[in-house]
């Protein structure tokens, strides 16, 4: 098996079809149905699944594209460090983040990597935290931050921070008296509510807090879409419940807010760093791993992310230090 025949793979279920990969790689389709039928002769089971609308990967053939491509990158990033007289952090990073965590720590982190770690590739991906997940099970991701610390049991999570999660209304809204800070769970339940789909963690979560209590949720909508969702909610429709980092988007920060918290219920999320272990010997992955520690805890230190606190169980890296104005400048906080 070649890494010349890995790479050729790797594209044919990229493009999703032989004919898009000949194109992108300029070689005749033939040669590179020849190159599969090599692979799939050494490997002795069929790799792809082909119809009259493309290819598509079989269980084997899924196994041997995720480990191609963890082994490509390693293979890029050895040659890349070897070919420098001193070896520098370098390489692509996938990171996965959810919506409200992107929205938080995505920029801050994305201005700090490339100050600190210039020849570092930051690909963040956003989406729902089961995604993330399922992404990193697939190899897709190097990192992920995830709300579940048994979201990949066979990874060990590292705590990162803790979220409260908060009634959310405008500033205005006559949904709730003015004078009001706390509400109890009932409370919240009578409020018209905006909530994810089922099939979010956080909805599951809350969801849990309400049944405890045998309260049934007036939920009037549901979106997984963070910005479409704080649409609705601002609009007045409804209210929410979700961490303060959901009005930390930039089209968020020109609104006002109202975060009140539940009195008689402690409704808290934890957000875990996942690394793949194999990536945990890659001087680029562990790099950023730390700097996530790192700009987090200097985010909250100065108040720029509110509602959190470091985890109990934390682990952060001698060099935090979170009250040097250089770094701060330079994370743009």
């Amino acid at each position: 098996m070649e890494f010349r025949q890995l790479k050729y793979f790797i594209e044919i279920i990229d493009s999703g079809s032989l004919t898009k990969a000949s194109r992108r790689l300029y070689i005749a389709q033939s040669a590179l149905s020849q190159q599969v039928s090599k692979l799939e002769d050494e490997v002795g089971k069929p790799l792809l699944h082909r119809t009259a609308k493309g290819v598509a990967p079989t269980e084997s053939g899924q196994a041997l594209y995720n480990h191609a491509r963890l082994m490509l990158r390693h293979h890029d990033q050895a040659i890349s460090i070897a070919r420098q007289e001193s070896p520098h952090i370098q390489g692509m990073v996938s990171l996965g983040l959810a919506a409200t965590t992107r929205s938080a720590l995505g920029l801050p982190l994305v201005r700090w990597i490339r100050q600190k770690y210039p020849q570092v590739v930051l690909n963040v991906v956003e989406g729902m935290s089961g995604h993330l997940a399922q992404m990193m099970r697939l190899r897709q991701l190097d990192l992920a931050i995830l709300f579940n610390p048994n979201a990949l049991p066979d990874l060990k999570p590292i705590p990162l921070l803790q979220e409260e999660l908060f009634v959310l209304a405008p500033t205005d809204s006559p949904l709730i008296p003015k004078d009001r800070t706390h509400l109890t769970l009932a409370e919240a339940a009578a409020l018209p509510m905006i909530l994810p789909t089922a099939s979010h963690g956080l909805r599951r979560q809350v969801s849990a807090a309400f049944e405890q209590r045998n309260l049934i949720i007036n939920t009037i909508a549901e979106i997984d879409s963070l910005s479409l969702l704080m649409d609705c909610v601002y609009e007045g429709m409804g209210v929410t419940i979700k961490p303060m980092a959901a009005i930390l988007s930039q089209d968020e920060r020109t609104r006002q807010w109202r975060a009140i918290s539940i009195s008689d219920a402690r409704l808290v999320r934890g957000n875990y760093i996942y690394a793949i272990e194999d990536e945990t010997d890659s001087p680029s992955v562990s790099a950023v791993a730390r700097e996530i520690a790192e700009v987090t805890a200097s985010l909250i230190h100065q108040e720029k992310w509110k509602g959190v606190v470091l985890h109990d169980n934390a682990i952060y890296g001698p060099a935090i230090q979170i009250a040097a104005s250089s770094q701060n400048q330079m994370m743009g906080i």
